[in-house]
């Protein structure tokens, strides 16, 4: 697995485990200074403990929250390393995944097109960064998926390097009206890795990246 999957919460418990910490000093320091004014305090004019109960009940709600905070980040610890288990099994293996972006691996990328219902042909469009359409085809949509596979070739036939390009799919009835088609990107996971600072773990494949969440089938 490339990359290095490290444990995004780290940060997070040392802060809550800095908060702690903290709470309890102001706490400790809070009693020390209230024995103090209940031992000198003058009979005849005893203190209002009604400020005192206020700067309990705040330390309580404080002290509740970080709990909560500490309880949280075990359970997104958990999450993550699960998925991280889940990452081992997946590499070098082929899924579909949602995403607005093909994955060119090796000169080759393929799309997954739904059977045909209210549209019966797709035109597929692919793009490069700049928008520029580099590939363009209809597609006859049958009673099962259709496999569109692109050689990486432009118009022109030139090869494109390896990458993620973005690509539109556009539904046609057989009035020719358009109607909606959803594809999904067949392609091999190359690695897994944790992005951003949230530390999401993403599926890599070749240049493209997704999330857990993407995956709609493991072919077989």
């Amino acid at each position: 697995m490339s990359g290095t999957i490290g444990s995004p919460t780290s940060a997070s418990a040392t802060g809550s485990r800095a908060a702690g910490a903290t709470l309890g000093k102001d706490f400790s320091t809070f009693l020390t200074m209230l024995t103090a004014q209940l031992k000198n305090q003058d009979p005849t004019k005893a203190m209002d403990t009604t400020e005192m109960t206020n700067q309990l009940v705040a330390f309580s709600q404080v002290e509740q929250q970080i709990s909560m905070n500490a309880n949280l980040e075990k359970l997104i610890g958990l999450q993550q390393a699960s998925q991280v288990t889940a990452a081992q099994g997946l590499l070098g293996k082929t899924v579909e995944v949602a995403s607005e972006r093909l994955a060119l691996q090796g000169g080759a990328a393929m799309l997954v097109l739904p059977p045909a219902g209210a549209a019966r042909t797709a035109t597929v469009t692919v793009l490069d960064g700049s928008g520029r359409t580099l590939r363009s085809e209809v597609v006859t949509l049958g009673t099962g998926s259709t496999e569109w596979s692109w050689d990486g070739r432009n118009a022109a036939g030139v090869q494109q390097a390896d990458g993620a390009y973005r690509f539109a799919v556009a539904g046609r009835d057989a009035a020719g009206n358009p109607q909606a088609v959803e594809a999904t990107v067949r392609a091999r996971i190359t690695a897994a890795e944790r992005q951003g600072s949230s530390g999401d773990l993403q599926l890599v494949m070749g240049g493209l990246s997704v999330g857990f969440d993407t995956v709609r089938r493991i072919v077989p």
